[in-house]
């Protein structure tokens, strides 16, 4: 028999750790976080890293485990969480993986699919274009050769934008054709729960949190890792805007209105990303729990007897 992996996905701020947790303690077992920017220890208040309270109800893994300093792709996650997720199926026949970051959880239940090999002075072409002209050209230009990529990827991100239009420019083909829907066979059984809510209860609670973040010291956090932001993992969203405030660039008022802006740009692709799995099991982020736990052994016990 299997072992499964129950998959929390879906928009920031609209509460998977709160059910992953849930779950977790319901089966007895432990999180493995699929949040790309969890990771670094440096980010705590801007990446919204679980509470003293939260890790203590549920044992976590890849929370704060790696420095900003410190070169960490998705390749690498994929092969660490792995090993995580065979090492925990030995003591627990179910673990939880949680995170909004799509690709890092594609890395885990899907594994990746082949890309062709670059020349590498593409990379640095756009990386110069990057440093020189800023992102928006390289949005444009992927926009332009990939609308199907554009469409679903983090834009704010170089890094990812960059990936894809290097493969564009260097196969002649688009990213997104090299991305199929194949599944590498996995040693365990995928259970997929999304939690979802009305545009407008989404967009008020990303509201909610980016204040919450302010309160707690994110402009604090952010002026602490100034002289790192030239770094990969501080180009992302809470922090990039906040170093445009400290440059003098823009207000603290519009800084922080571009947080929420561009947070809610991140939550409709994550909910653009999510969507494409069809055998995802969707429920109201105010869901019954009790009705919620009785599925979830419902469809644990229905994967393990096939």
């Amino acid at each position: 028999m299997k072992n499964t992996i129950i998959s929390v996905v879906g928009p920031t701020a609209i509460g998977k750790t709160k059910l992953a947790i849930k779950i977790a303690q319901h089966f007895n077992t432990e999180i493995v976080s699929a949040d790309s920017r969890q990771f670094f220890k440096e980010m705590r208040i801007g990446t919204a890293v679980p509470t003293k309270e939260e890790l203590q109800a549920a044992k976590h893994h890849f929370i704060q485990n790696k420095s900003i300093e410190e070169p960490y792709s998705v390749g690498d996650f994929e092969k660490e969480a792995l090993a995580c997720i065979n090492n925990l199926h030995k003591q627990h026949s179910i673990v939880i993986l949680v995170g909004g970051s799509g690709l890092y959880v594609d890395a885990v239940t899907k594994g990746f699919d082949k890309f062709p090999k670059i020349a590498p002075e593409i990379r640095e072409k756009l990386n110069n274009t990057l440093i020189n002209d800023g992102i928006i050209p390289l949005q444009e230009q992927l926009k332009l050769l990939d609308p199907k990529y554009y469409a679903v990827v983090d834009t704010e991100n170089p890094h990812r934008v960059i990936r894809a239009l290097e493969v564009c420019i260097g196969s002649g083909k688009p990213y997104s054709s090299f991305i199929t829907d194949k599944k590498i066979n996995r040693p365990f059984n995928i259970i997929t729960v999304g939690i979802t809510a009305d545009r407008e209860i989404i967009y008020e609670r990303i509201n909610q949190r980016v204040d919450i973040m302010l309160k707690e010291g994110l402009l604090e956090e952010v002026k602490s890792l100034e002289n790192k932001k030239h770094l990969n993992a501080l180009n992302t969203v809470g922090y990039k805007e906040l170093f445009n405030y400290l440059n003098g660039e823009w207000t603290l008022e519009f800084a922080i209105s571009e947080i929420k802006k561009n947070t809610r740009r991140f939550a409709k692709r994550q909910q653009t990303w999510f969507k494409k799995n069809e055998d995802t099991l969707w429920v109201d982020y105010e869901y019954d729990w009790k009705q919620l736990s009785s599925i979830l052994e419902i469809h644990v016990k229905e994967k393990a007897s096939k």
